[in-house]
């Protein structure tokens, strides 16, 4: 067989040819395809402009103009993903997996953020399992859609509400203190950055923060994303009061605030950056091209482990039950564990009565923290009482699971009817304009 001896000439040309191919295919890679140039300064005082979104911005389930939106200079998009409670959670869930890859294939890089609620605890070590279950749901929601490519900022914890328990006429009945918000916080915060490798960053408001957070060393070095109003971020900086500024963990000796982003508006005009609707919340990120693309760093890709379970096997424990009279209400208090111990992040509970002849009440369920319910049934005949508290989660994350029960409801006194109150004939108010005083651009 004869042997093929190339010419060094033509060597040369098909090594310089593979060299070529090769820097081609590797620049056609989102890695390479990763431009810093592409992030420009098109906000306010020579920001970079972002946008937040939610289900707000598809009314009757409209689509949103991504490429208009990066022609009107919007740069970053951050999109409600997830949330503590199920159906706001399925809906943010929704948009999400359209608004992502519909934003990122328009040029602009995306996050999303995690609507919190606190629980109803004032023990350490249950607030730390609160967190961290919370923090796992956003894990899962994170695989769900493939973790972090290289359009992807850090996801963000929405903490502006530390009401853990509502009063009968929609008032809080109690907050949680600041030490113990300080803490869910931190659990939350570190327990994403352990996993994915990205510190989250965490949204709220300046008086938020000086009133319920402690000023801690450790939250400091999570990226802070603030929300202040009527201020223009051309000409002013956030944090500050008509005399002095907020104190939190994040301000400055200089009385600044040390933000990376500033949601400076909720009065955007939405039409002209292609959201459905008469308004969107505007945002600008405090620093050049080169450090807004080192938030980008770092990719994630989910193991098999990392993603959200089907139907996995839950435990239920009774931990406190009361009944009195016809008046009062039947309460029980359930908690809804996985198998390792850890609550449940998604789910509910309901009352059923064992006797079809029997009514099962008007019931209303409290979720106290994850897997944490309170059971209330009214509406109930004096007798006696044998069922099963269910539990059950539309997503089907965790199985359904029941425990029997009993009680006894007494006969109550006929309460006094209340005397019937005049009708008002005070004129109606005014509608309030919630966009005085703020930037509408």
């Amino acid at each position: 067989m004869k042997r093929v001896i190339l010419a060094p000439s033509l060597v040369f040309s098909l090594v310089i040819s593979l060299v070529i191919s090769l820097v081609l295919s590797l620049f056609s890679t989102s890695a390479f395809a990763f431009n810093p140039q592409a992030v420009t300064a098109a906000g306010p005082g020579d920001h970079i402009h972002g946008m937040d979104l939610s289900y707000w911005q598809h009314p009757s389930g409209s689509k949103i103009d991504f490429k208009k939106m990066y022609s009107a200079g919007i740069r970053f998009v951050m999109i409600k993903g997830a949330d503590a409670h199920d159906v706001a959670d399925a809906q943010a869930y929704k948009y999400l997996k359209i608004d992502r890859p519909a934003a990122q294939a328009a040029r602009l890089y995306t996050g999303f953020y995690y609507y919190a609620y606190l629980p109803d605890s004032t023990d350490a070590a249950y607030i730390i399992k609160d967190a961290t279950a919370q923090a796992q749901k956003v894990i899962w929601r994170l695989a769900a859609i493939g973790g972090y490519n290289f359009r992807d900022l850090p996801v963000s914890l929405d903490l502006e509400n530390n009401c853990v328990r509502s009063a009968a006429n929609g008032n809080c009945a109690k907050y949680m203190a600041r030490t113990n918000v300080t803490l869910w916080a931190k659990t939350w915060l570190a327990t994403v950055a352990a996993k994915t490798g990205k510190k989250p960053f965490l949204y709220s408001y300046a008086n938020f923060l000086e009133q319920n957070v402690s000023r801690d060393a450790d939250l400091r070095t999570y990226p802070l994303w603030m929300a202040h109003y009527s201020l223009n971020p051309a000409s002013a900086q956030p944090n500050q009061k008509s005399v002095g500024c907020y104190a939190h963990a994040w301000t400055n000796a200089n009385c600044t605030a040390n933000w990376q982003m500033w949601q400076y508006t909720s009065c955007g005009i939405a039409g002209k950056y292609g959201v459905p609707g008469s308004r969107v919340d505007l945002n600008v990120f405090s620093g050049t091209s080169t450090q807004f693309l080192k938030l980008l760093r770092n990719t994630w890709e989910p193991e098999q482990t990392d993603l959200l379970p089907i139907n996995e096997a839950t435990t239920m424990n009774i931990l406190d039950q009361s009944s009195s009279d016809t008046n009062a209400a039947v309460k029980v208090t359930i908690d809804v564990t996985r198998p390792d111990g850890s609550p449940v992040v998604a789910g509910t509970v309901n009352w059923q009565s064992a006797d079809s002849t029997q009514t099962n009440g008007v019931q209303s369920v409290t979720r106290a923290a994850s897997g944490r319910f309170v059971l209330t049934i009214t509406g109930l005949s004096a007798g006696s009482y044998v069922g099963a508290v269910n539990f059950v989660d539309i997503t089907g994350t965790h199985a359904s699971n029941q425990l029997p029960i009993t009680f006894a409801v007494t006969q109550g006194p006929t309460p006094t009817p209340k005397p019937t109150q005049p009708s008002s004939t005070k004129p109606p108010k005014p509608p309030v304009d919630s966009c005085a005083g703020q930037i509408r651009i």
